[in-house]
């Protein structure tokens, strides 16, 4: 382990509340909760290997925020109501026995729902049908369906929906903090992202417009749990359009990381699928050094592709202040003890997210 490596395994702090080191699990969605939605014993083995292998601070798949359009997949975890969150209230204490703190990502699916119990139809901010087709890995099959509109009062429902899960993740779960999922493609996406968002009143139109449904839920769940740690997880590219960029480019990304500063909170997760590459076409810096640029006094959070420990410092050199690792994390549930003692890492097993991507005996057993 070089000097500039060994800043990965510096103490910092996320609103006050400490991490005994700046490498954090990203959200990995994998589809092992009961058919109600419930955390299960082998999530809580699954995620309890992380914090014993060292990590700081774990964020958690993505959890459903109500019993209405949210939930985007089968057998995913859910914050819609107490006896869901009662669930993971032995999940979170096993990470917290060993020095880590977890934050529960909550997140409404939108137009990318594939598996919803409670409604067979999906919302979204315009009746424009998602790029691409379903993941099977996640028990999908063929093109997304055509989402509805949404109305004023569904929008009203979103943002209240993410307040109640928020203030059941704390109070009932337990949790230490929360990432609200603005990524990916998912609701809060689509109404960020140009093609999607096809609405003329506040809510579409412009950037500054675009954001303002981020902004709200933000808004709404600082109100419902007070001060705790509270971020939002922001992306370009998306499940099903890897490749996307933000059509205003540098001017976009002041935009929403401005705008995502003045909301006061107190992180800002940045994922690219290659964190260290331009975000722009004509541009140098990555979307990580633009976040930093724009939101210069937010704790910023950089995932993608960082499994290499230099370009984990490379991230940490552009204003990341935590590292977030998912495949490497799956690989190496160890990874900061292996680091700290210059150990190997090991590869990746793509067969772990296959044919399902849910959480296999083999990961358990390592």
């Amino acid at each position: 382990m070089t000097h500039s490596t060994a800043r990965t395994l510096t103490q910092t702090d996320i609103a006050g509340r400490p991490l005994r080191n700046r490498l954090a699990v990203a959200p990995m969605t994998r589809v092992s909760a009961t058919a109600a939605g419930d955390a299960t014993v082998a999530m809580a083995d699954y995620y309890e290997r992380f914090a014993k292998g060292g990590f700081g601070l774990m964020i958690s798949e993505g959890l459903y925020t109500d019993q209405a359009y949210s939930q985007g997949y089968l057998n995913q975890p859910g914050m819609g109501s107490d006896q869901q969150a009662r669930t993971w209230q032995t999940l979170v204490q096993r990470i917290q026995a060993h020095r880590g703190l977890v934050f529960a990502q909550l997140m409404h699916a939108g137009a990318l729902s594939q598996g919803n119990r409670f409604r067979p139809d999906t919302i979204a901010p315009s009746a424009v049908r998602p790029k691409g087709e379903q993941m099977r890995f996640y028990h999908g099959n063929g093109r997304y369906a055509e989402p509805k509109a949404m109305s004023d009062e569904e929008i009203a429902d979103v943002i209240s929906g993410f307040a109640s899960a928020a203030q059941r993740a704390m109070r009932v779960a337990g949790f230490d903090g929360i990432e609200i999922h603005g990524a990916n493609g998912y609701l809060l996406d689509q109404f960020l992202t140009d093609y999607s968002n096809q609405r003329t009143d506040r809510w579409g139109g412009s950037s500054e417009r675009r954001v303002q449904l981020t902004l709200e839920v933000i808004k709404a769940v600082r109100a419902s749990v007070g001060d705790v740690p509270l971020g939002v997880r922001i992306s370009q590219g998306k499940v099903n359009d890897f490749e996307h960029k933000w059509v205003g480019g540098e001017q976009d990304a002041e935009v929403i990381f401005g705008s995502l500063q003045a909301s006061g909170v107190d992180f800002i997760h940045v994922t690219e699928h290659q964190a260290w590459q331009p975000a722009f076409a004509g541009n140098t810096a990555s979307l990580v050094k633009l976040a930093r640029r724009y939101a210069p006094g937010t704790l910023l959070i950089a995932n993608g592709g960082l499994d290499d420990p230099q370009r984990a410092v490379t991230a940490l050199d552009e204003g990341a202040d935590i590292i977030a690792l998912g495949k490497a994390a799956l690989a190496n549930p160890d990874y900061p003890q292996r680091l700290a003692s210059q150990q190997p890492q090991a590869a990746f097993d793509p067969s772990i997210l296959g044919p399902i991507a849910n959480i296999k005996d083999v990961e358990l057993a390592r």
